[in-house]
């Protein structure tokens, strides 16, 4: 019924993702946006707003279809119910977590950060004009985690205000099982920390496992902001529609103020976007999840019989972590530079925090990634 294998051609459209190599035959397996068409449903939602012909002002709060669809899907995908009320719509969720510094800490603060982490994340720190302490991700036998014993130690400096994670984990592709999520609410509570929790891959889980939004934690609701979007999931990132769900009425207040004249609306295609893959885009979005999971697992056994590479299956997301610390670069000056010699180019692992790894994209057709396999196996 849908066509993920399709290779759709974006040559001339401008797309972030391959201007960056632009003239060059080097496949572009970084930034994380999939090459996959959008649901019909979601083209024909938006293709009626614009036979409309007007383009104006929309207050987010003030569209009721675009709330109502965030309510029913956090209801119907995470048994979350949660109000039209504490959501606050962004044009990102790199809005959510720099406004999240803005609003609970001061110049010198400590912002703690999970990492490795999505560089954007990493940066805000000293964007906002305090200090970024890194806690660390470890691998396990099943996977990474967070590292709790730095979490709990560093939580404990009276100038820790925020906590930013992902959940899933980009770029390690992890998730949180109850008992984690438990031990990361404890520490927060106990050190009156903000848990701000990056949750923008949440919908796209692929094993058998059930998201738990950082909101919906009793515990958190009086100290979490939870980041959302359909962009990632339905690959309409270009829009810019996403959304943080406070539950808490002062954190609310807090966060929307440290916007204020800052943080634009989000358009109405973002939210009529957001509407229709949150109500009518349901099988679309089982269809790719399937798909992901065959490259998944086509390209973590491909990856782990390349000598010097190595990666963990992971449970979530279309990013896959590669491990390059054996790898015989041959003369490359870094692991980037390997990629790329080969035609392939991932996210340089030092943007994430650490320069012997590479991340690569894997929502892409499988004849795609199959080239991509072969370009690295030379």
């Amino acid at each position: 019924m849908f066509n993920f294998d399709e290779r759709v051609d974006r040559s001339g459209t401008f797309s972030c993702k391959w201007e960056k190599y632009k003239g060059k035959d080097i496949l572009p397996m970084w930034i994380a946006d999939t090459e996959f068409k959008v649901a019909p449903s979601i083209i024909n939602a938006c293709r009626q707003q614009l036979d409309h012909g007007v383009l104006g002002y929309h207050l987010p709060s003030q569209h009721q279809p675009a709330n109502e669809a965030v309510v029913h899907w956090c209801k119907s995908q995470y048994g979350w119910d949660i109000q039209p009320s504490w959501i606050v719509w962004t044009p990102g969720v790199c809005p959510g977590f720099n406004v999240a510094i803005r609003a609970f800490c001061e110049p010198g603060d400590k912002v703690l950060i999970q990492t490795p982490n999505y560089p954007p994340i990493i940066a805000s720190p000293e964007i906002n004009h305090c200090e970024g302490v890194h806690i660390p991700t470890v691998e396990q036998t099943d996977g990474w985690m967070i590292d709790f014993d730095a979490l709990e130690t560093q939580a404990k400096d009276p100038k820790a205000k925020v906590f930013i994670m992902c959940n899933p984990m980009n770029p390690v592709g992890s998730t949180l099982n109850q008992a984690q999520l438990d031990k990361i609410a404890q520490i927060c509570t106990d050190n009156n920390v903000i848990l701000c929790s990056d949750e923008i891959h949440c919908d796209l889980i692929l094993d058998d496992i059930q998201h738990l939004p950082a909101g919906n934690h009793p515990t958190l609701q009086s100290r979490s902001i939870t980041l959302m979007a359909a962009n990632k999931t339905f690959n309409i990132a270009g829009l810019g529609a996403s959304f943080a769900i406070i539950p808490d009425a002062q954190v609310r207040q807090q966060f929307n103020l440290a916007a204020r004249g800052i943080v634009p609306w989000v358009n109405i295609m973002g939210l009529i976007a957001t509407q229709a893959a949150f109500t009518l885009a349901n099988d679309w979005h089982e269809a790719q999840r399937n798909y992901l999971i065959g490259n998944r697992d086509y390209l973590a056994k491909a990856i782990n019989a390349i000598p010097g590479l190595k990666a963990i299956p992971a449970p979530a997301t279309f990013l896959m972590w590669v491990d390059a610390s054996a790898l015989d670069l041959q003369g490359a000056k870094n692991v980037q530079d390997w990629c790329e010699s080969r035609g392939v180019g991932p996210s340089p692992g030092a943007d994430f925090g650490d320069e012997h790894f590479f991340r690569l994209n894997f929502g892409v057709s499988r004849s795609m990634l199959e080239e991509v396999v072969d370009r690295l196996s030379l």
